[in-house]
């Protein structure tokens, strides 16, 4: 085969992008994240900061969002936009991207970490539960990815980044509107990827991080009884930043978050009557601590900012 013709084949099956992401770290991105009061979309915005990026953040915690704008400038963030919204409304999602694009005259990169989840049995889950959680973690990520791929069709050039989880590649018991939503995301992530390959420098990423101790925990809706905690392994909201930040140098069709992914969802595919004998009994022991709780919604239906924040201590156990 001629030599010219190996360098696009190889990137055709390797599947990443053709080089580096056209707006490096020296130009100054221009940055989207929702999700950005807390968690891993806090520490996005935190890493973005310290690199000196213009930020864009978003999340229904408007009071919350304030302090995350204050420790981005101190962190050398070059410019902060902050645009409080639900993602499940279209109108706001999309004049927060406009916005963008207004006040920093592009928009580089999104990160779409919003989401919300709830806990308990598909039979015993109060449907206006599971529908919010969907309407969110799905819909409301329709939303983002539509304004950020029709910003960056017209500039022909950008990065957008989806947080999913490695539920989106398995199945966990009592988290069913979660795993249902994650598997709609990764679904919805490598159509996208497909609908974009005709422009080189337009890019889509899933990360799928396993437990990472974030306060979505403390947030869930749950109706099983007992607290949540994140299983192990556990990595830290900024070990899954840092995997977003490499998948904005270089992107991937999906990167993981987690030395144990690869071997959950290989027993999920290859030995499914042993991974549903299994998943129950280590779900009870390493999702859930001993301490008893009442059924509570959660943050599901409206913010809960007094229970926003960012642990610095990784693989922090309650």
């Amino acid at each position: 085969m001629p030599l010219p013709l190996l360098t696009p084949l190889a990137r055709l099956l390797r599947g990443t992008a053709p080089g580096p992401d056209p707006h490096g770290v020296a130009a100054g991105r221009v940055v989207w994240v929702t999700g950005a009061s807390s968690g891993i979309g806090r520490a996005v915005a935190l890493a973005c900061a310290a690199r000196g990026d213009r930020l864009v953040l978003s999340s229904r915690a408007a009071g919350v969002l304030e302090q995350v704008r204050a420790e981005c400038e101190a962190a050398g963030a070059a410019g902060v936009l902050v645009r409080p919204l639900d993602v499940t409304d279209e109108h706001a999602v999309h004049a927060a991207a406009d916005d963008a694009v207004q006040a920093f005259g592009r928009l580089d990169v999104v990160v779409q970490a919003s989401g919300v989840v709830s806990y308990a049995r598909v039979d015993e889950q109060p449907l206006d539960v599971f529908d919010r959680v969907v309407q969110v973690d799905v819909l409301g990520a329709v939303r983002v990815c539509q304004a950020a791929l029709r910003t960056f069709r017209r500039q022909r050039s950008g990065t957008l980044v989806v947080v999913g989880s490695v539920l989106g590649k398995t199945a966990a018991p009592w988290m069913g509107a979660y795993v249902t939503s994650k598997w709609a995301l990764r679904g919805l992530t490598r159509v996208m990827q497909v609908e974009n390959r005709d422009l080189r420098d337009v890019h889509v990423t899933l990360v799928s991080p396993g437990g990472v101790d974030t306060p979505i925990y403390d947030q869930a809706a749950n109706f099983v009884g007992r607290r949540p905690r994140p299983p192990f392994p556990v990595a830290s909201p900024q070990d899954v930043a840092a995997k977003v930040l490499h998948a904005v140098e270089r992107p991937h069709r999906e990167l993981d978050v987690g030395w144990a992914n690869p071997f959950v969802v290989a027993g999920f595919v290859l030995l499914p009557a042993v991974y549903d004998a299994l998943v129950t009994p280590l779900m009870r022991v390493a999702s859930f601590t001993p301490r008893r709780t009442g059924p509570t919604t959660g943050n599901v239906h409206a913010p809960r900012p007094e229970l926003e924040r960012l642990r610095q201590d990784r693989g922090r156990r309650r």
